[in-house]
């Protein structure tokens, strides 16, 4: 109906991206990344258009504008940058460009000898009116073009309105101070374009609805190294339960290895009651630790650290030796209790409660966990109980800890995240969620939308070149790149995969090779750069004698380990800036079904990676490798430098095709490309930057 149109909203602008289902969920960007934003702009007839992508910090009430440019076919595109963590607006506005239309129409009839009078008095008013709507310097500036224009003709600082045509017309034609073609030539004088350019009119401005948000996270949360290791076992002595200074003594041997991210499963009290024991055994005495996922006793709940690691003061006393040596703590937030847990008896609302009066303990049929209540979030209680759990992680952000591994996170409503997430992120956006969801695509899909930073992935169980490629092109290169990024950990505590099992030494190498160049963020469970995994049973993934349920005393350095491949790697990552990006790994062919072929390289070329891995942990294999000499910006006959970066070597290559062979002992090949580039002087050589 008539009375339902905004006559004002001149422009059409649609397909608007980035956007994440119509805006109702942020994408996800790091600080210093620039957005590209792209649109479809047009309206109706001829007139020229101008567009620009407006945005704003969420805590800011003027927006910023960054231009946008005609690519093709109406389409448009710009960009801008933010510069801080925190949730960001965007969107796209765009408006008649009357000037630029009114010059180009005027341009042409002149060339074409037509008569063009009223042409400039129809000018000279949108000049005018720019001028009106102007600050003040750069009102000056235009009426000093404008007096060019019409001259004597009309008062040139008088309003538009009050101009009469006759008296234009009549006036320019008696005028001797100047000729049509100066007129003509004030009215196409380049340096008019650009202020007018500066202070565009827009009177039918037109802006996207609905504005998008981006959150911006930190760049941990797209480029880190993360190791997980249990506190307790940290003494070296099975005997002893390990303390925060035994995890002190650590540090040294996690930070030698390169990583980032130190993270720690549940560090609470743990309950007694059906407390677990040795390989998940029933009815485990008081004298075996349990599993610290069993939260909660008469030592205290969430807020609390288990006594025998120590007190709350030497757990920031950690935080603080773990900063010194570079790496930040990330704790594991598991919303589950023990039946010993405060909240048991101070809150029985929160629990999904039997028709015989007990609390449900957590089963997923035909495994049952009567250590552990699962909580109910749509009880009476509801609204008091999801505060609290949001007060749980604010109150260990206070003691320093920034990044949270979140248990289960599928077994809780996605609302909950959702606004959890962000009441925290409010606050502290500083704060980063990894989501442990191995469950349904959607559900891991649904859970990153909600606001997780970063997803564990199905990597784990991915060996195979063809299912290596598509799943890692669904993560990186399709409309999951805006909001999932994968976390890639080839194993956990609970996840001993049959190709770690089965394969070896070489086995581990090929899967820190992939986890490390595939995805800029990944992790490791200690005791991967040990080579174990020694399974509980045939078939089984859970690992015999498994952590979770003992203390353990690990031979650091056990013969046959991985750590200074490890460290390697992680070194590699950090000093190649195309391995500190996510959404840029692109495959490439290799002729062995068992050998991928893989790459990564910034926008300017200036970093180039590329990776060819066997992924046959019992047999060599050879093939060639296709490099794609285009895309890295070397022609096909020109010469080019690699390095291989496990070995050391260097090759001096022409062309796209180079053979290699890959033994299981030495399963991966990383080549950094420097390359000599022909111009019309004769060679270039690009190197690119050590990175410090």
């Amino acid at each position: 109906m008539p009375g339902q149109i905004d006559a004002s909203r001149k422009v059409v602008i649609e397909e608007v991206t980035p956007q994440l289902d119509c805006g109702r969920y942020a994408i996800k960007r790091e600080v210093g990344d620039t957005i590209e934003v792209r649109a479809d702009i047009f309206k109706e007839g001829h007139d020229a258009i101008s567009a620009a992508i407006r945005y704003r910090a969420e805590d800011e009430e003027e927006w910023r504008e960054a231009p946008m440019k005609f690519w093709d076919n109406d389409r448009w595109t710009g960009s801008f940058t933010p510069d801080r963590n925190c949730r960001w607006h965007y969107t796209v506005v765009a408006w008649t460009d009357f000037f630029g239309t009114w010059q180009s129409d005027l341009r042409k009839k002149y060339d074409a000898g037509q008569e063009v009078v009223l042409e400039l008095f129809e000018g000279a008013e949108i000049v005018a009116r720019t001028a009106a709507a102007a600050p003040k310097g750069e009102r000056e500036a235009i009426l000093e073009h404008l007096a060019e224009m019409i001259g004597d003709v009309l008062d040139h600082e008088a309003a538009p309105v009050k101009w009469k045509w006759a008296q234009f017309e009549k006036g320019a034609a008696a005028a001797e101070d100047r000729t049509i073609a100066e007129r003509v030539a004030a009215a196409l004088d380049p340096g008019l374009l650009e202020v007018m350019e500066r202070v565009p009119l827009r009177e039918d401005l037109t802006e996207f609805e609905p504005v998008l948000p981006v959150q911006v996270d930190r760049v941990p949360a797209r480029f880190a190294a993360w190791y997980e290791l249990f506190p307790r076992s940290m003494a070296d002595d099975p005997s002893r339960h390990g303390t925060w200074t035994d995890v002190i003594a650590k540090l040294p041997y996690v930070r030698d290895m390169g990583f980032d991210v130190l993270y720690f499963p549940p560090i609470h009290p743990i309950g007694l009651a059906f407390r677990k024991g040795k390989n998940n055994t029933l009815g485990a005495g008081p004298d075996q630790p349990g599993s610290p996922y069993a939260i909660g006793s008469k030592d205290g709940g969430h807020r609390d650290v288990h006594p025998e690691l120590g007190s709350m003061k030497e757990f920031r006393r950690m935080v603080a030796a773990a900063a010194e040596h570079g790496l930040e703590i990330a704790l594991d937030f598991a919303i589950q209790v023990s039946p010993d847990h405060p909240y048991a008896e101070a809150h029985p609302s929160w629990f999904f409660v039997r028709p015989d009066g007990t609390i449900k303990y957590a089963e997923n049929p035909p495994k049952k966990y009567q250590d552990i209540y699962p909580l109910n979030f749509y009880g009476e209680d509801w609204e008091a109980q999801w505060k609290e759990w949001r007060d749980v992680i604010l109150h260990w952000v206070e003691q320093g800890v920034k990044i949270f591994r979140v248990d289960n996170p599928h077994t809780k409503p996605v609302q909950f995240w959702e606004w959890m997430i962000r009441e925290v992120q409010r606050q502290h956006p500083e704060v980063i969620f990894l989501s442990e969801a191995f469950t349904r695509p959607k559900m891991m899909r649904a859970l990153a939308k909600a606001g997780f930073s970063q997803s564990y992935t199905y990597f784990t169980w991915r060996n195979f070149k063809g299912e290596i490629i598509d799943y890692l092109e669904e993560l990186t290169q399709g409309p999951m790149k805006d909001y999932f990024r994968g976390n890639l950990f080839p194993n956990t505590p609970d996840i001993n995969p049959e190709f770690l099992q089965r394969g070896g030494r070489p086995a581990f190498m090929i899967r820190a090779v992939l986890a490390t160049t595939l995805s800029s963020v990944y992790g490791i469970y200690s005791g991967f750069e040990l080579c174990e995994g020694t399974p509980l049973a045939p078939g089984k993934e859970e690992y015999l004698d498994s952590e979770k349920y003992e203390l353990k005393a690990w031979d650091w350095d056990r013969p046959g380990n991985i750590r200074g491949l490890i460290r390697r790697l992680n070194e590699i990552r950090k000093e190649n800036r195309a391995l500190h990006e996510y959404e840029n790994l692109r495959f490439y062919p290799a002729d062995d079904d068992n050998i991928l072929f893989y790459g990564k390289m910034t926008p300017d070329r200036a970093s180039l990676i590329f990776v060819a891995v066997n992924l046959d942990p019992f047999s060599a294999h050879e093939g060639m490798l296709h490099f794609p000499l285009p895309e890295m910006g070397i022609g096909w006959h020109d010469p080019w430098e690699v390095e291989e970066l496990l070995t050391g070597e260097r090759h001096f290559w022409h062309g796209g095709s180079h053979w290699i062979r890959l033994d299981p002992g030495a399963p991966a090949r990383i080549f950094r490309v420097r390359a000599w580039r022909s111009s019309e002087h004769g060679f270039d050589y690009f190197m690119e930057p050590t990175l410090v």
